[in-house]
């Protein structure tokens, strides 16, 4: 079983930028595929973003692309989303998971608040 632990989020003006970190123990980082999502206040979790385990893919929701970046350093057990140009319709609370490949998502992390003022 892995456990997730994200960091980094805060409050931040509209046109900044936050990274966030995901950091893993308990398993072999390396194995997973793994993924950024978000949710905001009455709202369903939104997905963001997805790196492959080796870190040679990645794919992003429209709402992000062109905006975060997604990124792993599986020596460090360590995944990170590079937000920027923040919007205030960004703020969520976000979230890191992991998944073997072809399956769905089974560990989650316990999230961090992002929160974007105008």
């Amino acid at each position: 079983q892995v456990q997730l632990v994200e960091s980094g989020g805060g409050l931040v003006q509209a046109g900044g930028s936050l990274r966030l970190s995901c950091a893993a123990s308990g398993h072999t980082f390396s194995s997973y595929d793994t993924g950024w999502f978000r949710q905001a206040p009455e709202k369903e979790r939104e997905f963001l973003a997805a790196i492959t385990w080796s870190g040679g893919n990645t794919r992003y929701a429209d709402s992000v692309k062109g905006r975060f970046t997604i990124s792993r350093d599986n020596a460090n057990n360590t995944l990170y989303l590079q937000m920027n140009n923040l919007k205030p319709e960004d703020t969520a609370i976000y979230y890191c998971a992991v998944r073997f490949p072809g399956e769905d998502y089974h560990s989650w992390g316990q999230g961090t608040q992002v929160t974007v003022s105008s």
